[in-house]
């Protein structure tokens, strides 16, 4: 799934391409994933893009005076860019194609799903705070109001375990499975440790951690178009996708935890004191 470094190095990259340019065209090639009505996604023809913002996980493009598309890539979402967009035409239900954009200069670009599981969604609204899910985002973990003390309030009184809580958008926006597996990492610190339980020192471990991570990861992806940037967000993990590898600090192995539709990597000797995790899947198995 496409995180906050990623998304942020699509709002650069459509920055510079896109804005200044008036939209001549939509075609909705999945209608589901068009999630509003009103205003239609055709009331962006001839509006011209004029800034680029990102919300969370979520890619604002302000569109003429008062419109806004607004979409979040989910699971298996990407953007594809093309300085000379395809004449060809989307078959509605027959293409991973979800939505495609046309500017006045013959660019434009694709959203696009893979897999069966369709959850990209495409939003036109007037203020992006009509999105469900931007009205509901925690604050950005990069804003620089974001201090250590706000953190450690977030932190006081839950009792969920740290990787959940990191990965809650309503908490803290932007972060998923991926970076979660790579701040906890850095942190020297177990994904299921309770929130709430966190001493002084761990909670200056874990925003520090956060910070390097994302900022080092928002590094990268600057400047990357979107065909490079999977690929640089993939070279960059320590832990995450890399089970049975050896860590980079210690040279243990990294395990894996799996759950019903995704799972967690982590270092043991780094995170968990030389203890592997159960693995509930494998338990289940055996049972």
């Amino acid at each position: 799934m496409p995180e906050m470094p990623e998304v942020q190095g699509l709002v650069d990259f459509l920055g510079e391409r896109a804005v200044g340019h008036a939209i001549t065209r939509t075609s909705v090639g999945e209608i589901a994933a068009l999630k509003t009505y009103d205003p239609p996604n055709t009331a962006l023809h001839g509006a011209t893009i004029t800034a680029t913002a990102r919300y969370g996980k979520f890619v604002d493009l302000a569109c003429g005076d008062d419109l806004h598309l607004v979409f979040h890539l989910a699971k298996a979402g990407w953007l594809r860019w093309y300085d000379a967009l395809p004449t060809t035409l989307i078959k509605p239900g027959r293409s991973p194609i979800a939505l495609r954009i046309a500017l006045d200069d013959g660019s434009g670009f694709d959203l696009t799903e893979a897999g069966t599981k369709k959850s990209l969604a495409v939003y036109v609204v007037r203020d992006p705070q009509e999105v469900p899910g931007i009205a509901r985002l925690g604050p950005d973990p990069l804003d620089p109001s974001f201090t250590r003390d706000v953190f450690a309030s977030l932190l006081e009184g839950r009792r969920m375990q740290i990787k959940g809580l990191l990965r809650d958008q309503g908490v803290i926006a932007g972060i998923g499975n991926a970076y979660s597996d790579e701040i906890l990492h850095v942190a020297k610190m177990s994904p299921y440790a309770p929130a709430g339980n966190l001493d002084d020192d761990a909670i200056d471990r874990l925003y520090t951690a956060m910070q390097d991570t994302l900022r080092e990861a928002v590094r990268v992806a600057s400047g990357k178009p979107p065909a490079e940037l999977k690929d640089a967000k993939r070279a960059g993990f320590r832990v995450h996708a890399r089970r049975g590898e050896a860590c980079p600090v210690c040279g243990d192995t990294v395990r894996s935890v799996f759950f019903a539709d995704r799972s967690l990597e982590y270092c043991p000797t780094c995170q968990t004191g030389g203890k592997p995790l159960a693995d509930r899947r494998l338990s289940r198995l055996l049972k």
